[in-house]
């Protein structure tokens, strides 16, 4: 069985969209066989971090397949959540980077799969790899807080505002505010097997906001900066950045009750919350995970640890664990 490995780098959030990456290095000499009609020349390729090899997702639905050495001495560094059956070859066990986050992040809920417990390796103090990359609150026109959010490669860059008292009102668009602090928005980790499949990796984090709210604005079609979109089915549309592959919008015809009121599903791994990745000043997190049964199907042993993870995470911040849908 291979040794999965959780990556925290901002670098991979940013670039993924979701809270980590899973990947599994390949022994040296062995590269992936891509099954025709897929093929290398359908990824796209993206330096990454220290730029010392390439970020590789799928062109047109923006899936991370894998990161690659140089060409010189190439290696392929696998994410383990595309594989069918991934949990009987991968065994996911070791944090890396998670200092990182500032908050630590999904590593602060996920402590061990299966019984066993994580490892959790970050550089030394004071190396070059232990430096954090600061976020910044920023205002807006109005004098009020503003939240960035942008991708690894900052070809997708905009903000949001906290819950104005408009929202607050409006009967569609308060169900995603936080019931709990009215000055914040709700989340949760999905493990859905589109996501995963969409995202390239076993969990991400969404929250969720009207598109209207977002400066500079957004239009219906999503397309701003460098993104693309890929329709996954019927009545959703998801977008990501065609330069960096980063999860950006999943978007549901269920979720625009008229022209005027849209709300999408923004990716929380992309967000720059100056006080960590979880952006608990603006996000009040649901403990119960989003399909969560889809996660067990595929990986039980790590869905089952991360909701046993979330329920403690909450029920820590907010002194009860309360069940209750999203919108």
């Amino acid at each position: 069985m291979a040794e999965g490995i959780e990556s925290k780098t901002l670098e991979a959030k940013y670039g993924s969209g979701a809270p980590c990456i899973f990947h599994a290095p390949l022994p040296d000499g062995v590269k992936p066989k891509f099954v025709e009609p897929s093929s290398r020349s359908n990824m796209t390729r993206y330096a990454i971090g220290k730029k010392i090899g390439t970020w590789n997702f799928c062109s047109t639905c923006g899936c991370h397949i894998a990161s690659t050495g140089p060409p010189e001495n190439e290696f392929w560094t696998v994410a383990s959540s595309i594989f069918v059956n991934a949990s009987d070859f991968f065994d996911v066990r070791k944090h890396i980077f998670s200092n990182s986050t500032k908050d630590r992040g999904i590593a602060g809920a996920l402590t061990h799969t299966s019984g066993k417990e994580f490892m959790d390796w970050n550089p030394p103090d004071g190396s070059p790899g232990a430096n954090i990359v600061e976020s910044h609150m920023e205002v807006g026109d109005d004098g009020e807080e503003r939240l960035r959010v942008e991708c690894e490669c900052k070809g997708i860059s905009f903000t949001i505002p906290r819950p104005s008292q408009k929202i607050k009102e409006d009967k569609f668009y308060s169900q995603f505010v936080s019931h709990r602090d009215d000055t914040k928005w709700l989340a949760t980790f999905d493990a859905c097997d589109d996501c995963r499949l969409h995202n390239g990796t076993n969990v991400v984090g969404w929250t969720f906001i009207p598109l209207s709210i977002c400066e500079p604005r957004i239009e219906d079609d999503l397309l701003i900066g460098s993104a693309k979109t890929f329709k996954s089915s019927e009545d959703v549309v998801r977008s990501f950045c065609g330069t960096c592959g980063a999860t950006i919008f999943f978007s549901h015809a269920c979720r625009r009750p008229s022209e005027d009121h849209q709300v999408v599903d923004l990716a929380t791994g992309i967000i720059r919350a100056p006080e960590g990745v979880m952006a608990e000043k603006w996000l009040t997190w649901r403990a119960r995970l989003a399909w969560a049964d889809s996660g067990k199907r595929f990986d039980s042993g790590f869905t089952e640890a991360l909701q046993e993870g979330m329920n403690k995470w909450v029920l820590k911040r907010e002194g009860v664990i309360e069940d209750y849908n999203i919108g």
